[in-house]
């Protein structure tokens, strides 16, 4: 039964992820409290290691990419944080909307983040635009891989809990 929970907390942590909540640090929470819930240590603190840093990987990664996609397309340091930048206040000012708000915000807030800071270097619309499209790629890009972290922790949970003993 604690097994089938623990599985079940990492399937919810994985489809929080797009929405722009913590899913990652769900699953690693679930990973702490299992391994220390059933006696035994049944986990191991090596994958309590490797589940934490990969969280980290991924919140690295998220901020990241939104940033280097605007300067891949074009945008300057200014335009690859506000992008990061904007992505934050987005995903913030989206929490009230139910569902979706927060990811939907974290995308919309990427593009205008790099489109503005990239107007304010008095750069055409148009460029502006490709430099913000880039951002919102980049967004979309960066759930995706932690989208992959996500997967690869389910994948490293189970093989420890079924293989690894």
């Amino acid at each position: 039964m604690a097994i089938l929970l623990l599985l079940g907390a990492l399937v919810i942590g994985l489809f929080l992820i797009p929405f722009g909540l913590p899913g990652l640090w769900v699953m690693a929470g679930a990973v702490l409290v299992y391994n220390y819930a059933v006696p035994g240590g049944a986990i191991g603190i090596w994958t309590i290691v490797i589940v934490a840093a990969l969280a980290g990987v991924g919140e690295i990664v998220e901020f990241a990419l939104a940033g280097r996609y605007a300067r891949r397309y074009g945008g300057s340091r200014r335009a690859g944080w506000g992008a990061i930048v904007g992505s934050i206040v987005g995903a913030i000012v989206g929490v009230p909307v139910p569902v979706v708000g927060s990811m939907v915000g974290a995308f919309v807030g990427a593009f205008a983040g790099a489109w503005l800071a990239e107007m304010t270097k008095a750069a055409e619309v148009r460029a502006a635009t490709r430099v913000a499209t880039g951002a919102l790629l980049g967004r979309i890009a960066a759930v995706a891989a932690k989208v992959g972290i996500g997967c690869a922790v389910i994948a490293w949970v189970a093989f420890t809990l079924f293989l690894g003993r």
